[in-house]
């Protein structure tokens, strides 16, 4: 299954959702059954690290980010998605918007009914929250994944 996280610049919550599913499917043993990648509804990063405190946030709870670099969503994306993964309600929308004709994929909110707000422009401790949700979020995403294999 390919895997895809989606925020609006791929700055913050879709490289630390990228990162922490990979680590925990890698822990699991699952690294066979799953794939993840990350991209922005935005160029504005592309090409850049992740956001600092977001790299910060994630080396702190043991997810390495160094090797990351944002990048905007494409039509490939799209088609070579099995499930993509948008981190609140607006990203939501405009992927269903930047669809492509056709396009059949699973477009979901990651956290189901509940948004992860972006920590960009908040306090400090938004970063933190952050991680805690993307943290349950990929438990519950990977154990969707064991129940189906």
């Amino acid at each position: 299954m390919r895997i895809l996280f989606v925020d609006a610049g791929n700055y913050c919550r879709s490289p630390a959702a990228e990162a922490v599913c990979r680590a925990m499917a890698q822990r699991a043993d699952l690294g066979e059954q799953a794939s993840f990648g990350s991209a922005g509804l935005k160029d504005k990063h592309a090409g850049d690290t992740a956001d600092p405190r977001t790299i910060a946030a994630c080396t702190a709870r043991g997810y390495d980010l160094g090797a990351f670099r944002c990048r905007e969503i494409t039509a490939r994306d799209f088609a070579g998605s099995d499930l993509i993964l948008a981190m609140d309600r607006e990203n939501l929308r405009q992927l269903e918007e930047r669809r492509p004709a056709g396009n059949t994929v699973r477009i979901e909110l990651f956290l189901g009914d509940r948004e992860v707000p972006d920590p960009y422009f908040g306090a400090a401790d938004g970063f933190d929250l952050m991680m805690d949700q993307i943290e349950a979020g990929a438990r519950r995403l990977l154990a969707t994944l064991v129940v189906e294999a």
